[in-house]
């Protein structure tokens, strides 16, 4: 875990609440524990590079939030350095909510999830929007082979603080490619 997760989200309302409810000596731990830094390692490069999908949260001009489902190909989003993430966006919906929100404030969280595993990552990050027609390097470095699509932006992130999160309450959920991978190993009796 990064240190600096709990010293972004630790605000004083934050610290108030787990005080009265009893988890503050607790989770203070997290403020000192762990790395200073925020550079991912091989175990959440290689977690993020085999995701098919992640949540992204960000903030409106009013401040109101918005979660968006993002979803791909097996490793979609792509890890570019030890601190910075990157992803094809395609045409969707084209009502641009979390591009604008980023435009008004670059501040996001990334959530992943691995629900086979119950394992889950939490990526606070500053986002960057870059029109693909303006940076064609960075559209071909983040493009999906095979996907009959036409890049239209590139979304950067530069993670800011992580933090691998209880599996306690993961409901199991499973791809049909892992239920294929699964079925094919098992032998009958």
């Amino acid at each position: 875990m990064s240190r600096q997760f709990p010293r972004i989200l630790f605000t004083d309302s934050v610290k108030q609440a787990q005080s009265h409810y009893g988890s503050r000596e607790m989770v203070a731990r997290m403020e000192t524990d762990g790395r200073e830094d925020a550079i991912l390692t091989w175990k959440e490069m290689d977690f993020i590079q085999t995701r098919d999908s992640f949540y992204m949260a960000s903030v409106g001009d009013e401040g109101w939030p918005y979660v968006q489902f993002r979803g791909g190909p097996r490793g979609f989003l792509k890890v570019l350095d030890d601190r910075t993430l990157a992803y094809a966006d395609y045409r969707g919906n084209r009502q641009y909510i979390s591009v604008g929100n980023v435009g008004g404030d670059e501040r996001v969280c990334l959530f992943l999830m691995d629900y086979a595993h119950k394992k889950r990552i939490k990526i606070l990050a500053r986002a960057e929007v870059h029109d693909a027609a303006d940076r064609p390097d960075l559209a071909a470095r983040v493009v999906d082979q095979g996907y009959d699509a036409t890049v239209e932006r590139v979304l950067v992130y530069r993670v800011e603080g992580f933090d691998w999160n209880c599996p306690q309450h993961i409901t199991p959920r499973f791809t049909d490619a892992e239920i294929a991978e699964r079925s094919s190993g098992a032998t009958g009796c």
